[in-house]
């Protein structure tokens, strides 16, 4: 039996982390001394309390750690690790987007962007829309997309697009569509002929990866103000160049078109 300092020494779990596994049933000693309280425990712990070390240096909580030791499953195990895994991914790929953005808005000199007023004629292409919330807007858009491409195939005349309802951002739910351009639009599916109104449009283009893309929608939207035209309608974006064209997120090319009309 190893004294519990004995045994902190040997699984690099402070004593007062192995009390506290201990009181929430995580990691019990083999032996609590009546008289003294003292834990002791068994050699053959010191697997168990590396597995709970590792688990908490991913940030896994004490409840799922619990949860995973208890399951005599692999599968399972392995299944409860990989959420937890995955939730951390997303979570890294929040913080890259959130930091990629703040490199370019502190930059002391932000180079000026530029922006084409766009006369865009009414047309029809096939199409996949819903009501989607925020968070959930690149996961649709990808099985929106995917079913799109099944659909049209080599048929398509040019890059894809997509049209965002203002409550979108607003309200954090709202309408979306995205299109593929073709001459002869399906109904498949989810896929069914759609109109895209005529519109004028102010155009710039997003360079790069989409994290950080809401900073270019800023620096437009300042430009519309700036240049004393009004917003009129969901906005519009084509994507000229994007992931399924190149793996190089550097030549990735997103145009933002933000429905104006002149007011003086």
């Amino acid at each position: 039996m190893l004294t519990i300092g004995e045994f902190s020494r040997l699984t690099h779990l402070s004593v007062r982390t192995l009390r506290r596994y201990h009181e929430a049933a995580l990691l019990e000693p083999a032996v609590v001394d009546e008289t003294t309280g003292y834990r002791y425990y068994g050699v053959d712990q010191i697997p168990t309390a590396q597995v709970i070390h590792r688990l908490r240096e991913l940030d896994v909580p004490l409840n799922d750690v619990q949860q995973i030791l208890r399951t005599p499953d692999p599968g399972v195990r392995a299944a409860l690790v990989a959420d937890h895994l995955q939730r951390l991914e997303d979570a890294l790929d929040r913080t890259r987007a959130a930091v990629v953005s703040l490199r370019r808005l502190l930059r002391p000199d932000p180079a000026p962007i530029d922006v084409e007023l766009r006369a865009e004629t009414a047309r029809t292409v096939a199409a996949v829309e819903a009501v989607v919330g925020h968070r959930d807007i690149e996961t649709w858009y990808a099985g929106a997309m995917a079913e799109l491409e099944a659909a049209v195939g080599t048929a398509v005349t040019g890059p894809p697009g997509g049209m965002y309802d203002n409550a979108l951002f607003e309200q954090e739910r709202g309408p979306a569509l995205v299109y593929l351009p073709t001459a002869a639009p399906p109904r498949t599916g989810r896929v069914h002929p759609v109109s895209l109104p005529a519109a004028e449009l102010a155009v710039t283009t997003h360079v790069g990866e989409h994290d950080g893309i809401e900073v270019t929608y800023g620096e437009l939207g300042t430009w519309v103000v700036e240049n004393a035209m009004s917003v009129a309608g969901p906005v519009r974006e084509v994507y000229v160049v994007g992931p399924r064209d190149t793996s190089d997120p550097a030549a990735w090319r997103t145009e933002i078109g933000w429905p104006v009309f002149r007011v003086t």
